[in-house]
């Protein structure tokens, strides 16, 4: 079973800072595909930006490149949103998944891609 825990949510004022960690654990196979994606009240669930754990590449939804950064540690267990330049709009439960076994290779933001998810962690952007 594979298990997944998001933190780091919070409230920040607009232009502000957050990162959001994402710890996965579990039966985890190699080179998986990890992704964030953001849900706000009343609208779906969308990718935000997607990594390929075997090669580091990342894709991210337009609104938040040049904002937004993935990432994962050395080991491969831990992965990162650093979100900077923060709009009201960027206000969401943000969710992390994982495909938990190897993917297909490209760093998807469609969400059937992903098969286990977290709980998700609150994030608020005051004006």
């Amino acid at each position: 079973q594979v298990h997944v825990l998001e933190s780091g949510g919070g409230s920040v004022q607009a232009g502000g800072s957050l990162r959001l960690s994402c710890v996965v654990s579990g039966a985890t196979g190699t080179d998986p595909c990890m992704a964030w994606f953001r849900q706000a009240s009343g609208k779906k669930r969308e990718g935000v930006a997607a990594l390929v754990t075997l090669d580091g590449r990342t894709n991210y939804a337009d609104s938040v490149k040049g904002r937004f950064t993935i990432s994962q540690d050395n080991a491969k267990s831990t992965f990162y949103l650093q979100m900077n330049s923060l709009t009201p709009e960027d206000s969401a439960m943000y969710y992390c998944g994982t495909t938990g076994g190897r993917c297909g290779g490209f760093p998807s933001l469609v969400r059937a891609t992903y098969g286990y998810w977290g709980q998700g962690t609150q994030v608020n952007v005051s004006s």
